[in-house]
């Protein structure tokens, strides 16, 4: 049967509508036939769009704290918390979540890190990932986007994220594509179904002004924050006073032009991450689906992932809009987008990310985990135990080994004079029951969340 399609887009800037759009599409979802990956890394991903230059990929995002050789605070803004107390840390944005995806990227692309990985983590990525010295290019923390600017070994960089600091020529995608297609102001362009919203630019309208909904609850988004920053649940007037002080300390900074206030998604069900990448010619492949771990604040702390039964066609609808929209734009790479689904069974587009996702590397372990009968897996990026990484390596070898738990970023920390250790990493089973059934071995040998 075919599926008849409505999409109404409108959103406003200023409060003033500025475009109002009735598409009416009659499509099958058999018509579209997208491919799943059939790699496991991101080098494999991206091989078909590398080729008639010398590319890398910088691993960390910008960010704006006073640690930052390079802060964004010129043009392409990051909310990455609204003060200095509150920034998000160095060890997170050039250790932990740069080697997370260093732990997958294969060997075709060069992978740029500001801070060396552990030799442990990267003899234990050797020998279980098929980790290779010949993807990591170690570039100070201090110069290196100045070096890339000006090095003749890379013409082209592929980010997360635009860097103010960066030479926009030496962008992959050109900075201000990339960063016009972060922005949660740009949902309602992508042709899928979302929550209305409606968008303000804070240089034109006054904060006190804006007309916000009678009844809550509601959101308000700040327009590129960084993993869950910026996004805020308004369930009461103490909601809305805590992020209305948070706004205005972006304001103050000089760190935030446009926020959204979007409607709420009623009777969730279910929170998908649908990740595809679009090619250069605009070859849809699938990635994966996840559904997300978050925070009752909406922070992003993992994924789930059955890599049998999850049908992605359901979805095929909103990866042909969002895919065709990025090709015209002119961009190529990762794309995971944020999808809720009502007890009505409605699909809601909530957000767009352009880029390498929190939960990818989990979806780069299907045929590897498949291949060993694992289906269920999870992400987590909030585990911790106490002792060295050379020590856990050892407890948990057992469980390595057998590809129980696949370690992707660790780092060693003191408190109180005792040593431990934050991980990121996958736990995956043949079935859920066989999962949880590990989660509780590991925990039994100390791994904690």
């Amino acid at each position: 049967m075919p599926t008849l399609r409505l999409i109404m887009s409108s959103y406003l800037v200023a409060g003033k509508t500025v475009e109002f759009k009735l598409d009416l599409d009659v499509s099958m979802n058999s018509t579209y036939d997208f491919p799943y990956f059939q790699g496991n890394s991101l080098s494999d991903l991206f091989a078909p769009d590398i080729t008639d230059a010398r590319y890398a990929l910088i691993l960390n995002y910008p960010a704006t704290a006073s640690w930052a050789a390079y802060p964004n605070r010129e043009k392409y803004f990051i909310q990455d918390g609204s003060s200095e107390a509150t920034k998000t840390s160095f060890d997170k944005i050039g250790q932990k979540e740069p080697w997370k995806n260093l732990a997958v990227l294969g060997d075709a692309i060069p992978g740029i890190v500001i801070n060396q990985p552990p030799n442990s983590l990267i003899d234990y990525w050797r020998e279980h990932l098929g980790f290779s010295n010949s993807s990591m290019e170690m570039i100070d923390c201090s110069t290196y986007l100045e070096d890339l600017s000006v090095s003749d070994r890379f013409d082209k960089l592929l980010t997360l994220f635009p860097f103010d600091n960066l030479k926009p020529e030496k962008h992959a995608v050109h900075p201000d594509i990339h960063y016009h297609l972060l922005s949660k102001a740009t949902l309602a362009e992508l042709g899928v179904q979302c929550p209305k919203y409606q968008t303000y630019n804070l240089h034109e309208v006054n904060l006190q002004s804006i007309q916000l909904p009678e009844q809550f609850p509601y959101l308000i988004k700040t327009s590129h924050g960084l993993s869950g920053e910026g996004t805020y649940i308004i369930k009461s007037a103490s909601d809305l006073n805590y992020c209305l002080q948070e706004v205005r300390k972006y304001l103050d900074i000089k760190l935030l032009n446009t926020i959204i206030v979007s409607e709420f998604v009623n009777n969730e069900v279910q929170n998908y991450c649908v990740q595809f990448y679009v090619s250069k010619t605009g070859n849809i492949t699938l990635i994966g689906t996840t559904s997300q771990l978050v925070t009752p604040e909406g922070s992003y702390l993992g994924g789930l992932i059955h890599y049998r039964e999850t049908d992605m066609s359901r979805f095929f609808e909103m990866i042909a809009a969002i895919g065709k929209y990025a090709h015209q734009q002119g961009y190529f790479g990762v794309i995971g987008f944020d999808v809720l689904e009502d007890s009505e069974g409605q699909l809601y587009a909530i957000d767009a990310n352009f880029r390498v996702n929190g939960s990818t590397p989990l979806c780069l372990q299907r045929h590897t985990l498949l291949g060993r009968g694992k289906e269920v897996a999870q992400y987590s990026s909030n585990w911790r135990m106490d002792g060295t990484l050379e020590s856990i390596l050892v407890t948990l070898k057992p469980e390595l080994d057998r590809k129980d738990l696949i370690i992707l970023s660790a780092l060693e920390k003191v408190k109180y004079g005792k040593i431990y250790t934050e991980i990121y990493g996958i736990v995956a089973g043949e079935d859920m029951k066989e999962m949880q059934h590990i989660e509780q071995d590991l925990h039994s040998k100390g791994l904690q969340q």
